[in-house]
């Protein structure tokens, strides 16, 4: 575990836009009022997508909210290295650097992304990337493999070498829209070259049995007006 600290330049104040609001009532609804600060979390990861990190302002702002102390909040942003504590670029890259991807060419990957971005939490010059190494993301099995974290969403990216890395980098700076998932001929984790999981229904949910989430919107409705 390495130290982490707040940026050295922060905003002078912060507020959560119509979107985040609307996502925190959601959340709130979960917990009693005299519990609200389990909410802790979803509220960081939601002021994370509203500005692409987590600000010292909005750390104080979470805590007003929740009527905690400002230290546990700022004790949770900095334990969770899930938390940007500076800005990012506009395209996110978390290579896994674990044991299964360093087997698979990992280490290729980085040094695609020092020689294109610079080094780690930095900001490419463009403004579009910014790279770090992180721990095993539970995809060993489509290695060597990023997570993509970036105003669509957050995306594994798989199954990769550093030819493949380049033209995704090329697309994403070009605004293009990117292939999710294996880089490969495979849909999911099945071998190389087999001929399985070839109907999409056995993998794409669409079997899945429906159910109702305890504290979901309902059907057609916003979180907003569920609250």
């Amino acid at each position: 575990m390495s130290v982490r600290r707040l940026a050295k330049e922060q905003p002078e104040s912060f507020a959560f836009n119509k979107k985040s609001e609307d996502e925190i009532k959601f959340w709130l609804a979960k917990y009693p009022d005299a519990k609200k600060a389990s909410a802790v979390i979803p509220m960081l990861w939601i002021a994370q997508k509203q500005d692409g990190w987590v600000s010292e302002p909005a750390i104080r702002e979470i805590a007003t909210r929740l009527e905690m102390p400002y230290i546990r909040v700022y004790e949770v942003a900095t334990f969770y290295t899930m938390f940007n504590l500076e800005p990012v670029g506009e395209h996110l890259i978390q290579v896994c650097g674990t044991t299964p991807c360093m087997l698979r060419g990992s280490d290729a990957l980085i040094e695609v992304c020092k020689r294109r971005i610079g080094k780690q939490h930095e900001i490419s010059a463009d403004g579009k990337f910014t790279w770090v190494e992180v721990e095993c993301m539970g995809a060993c099995a489509n290695a060597p493999m990023f997570q993509l974290a970036n105003a669509d969403g957050d995306h594994y990216i798989e199954d990769l070498d550093a030819e493949k890395l380049e033209a995704l980098m090329d697309d994403l700076a070009a605004g293009k829209k990117i292939k999710y998932g294996p880089q490969s001929d495979r849909n999911a984790s099945e071998p190389h070259g087999t001929k399985v999981l070839t109907d999409a229904s056995l993998y794409d949910g669409s079997r899945a049995k429906k159910i109702k989430l305890p504290n979901a919107a309902p059907k057609g409705k916003s979180a907003k007006a569920e609250g």
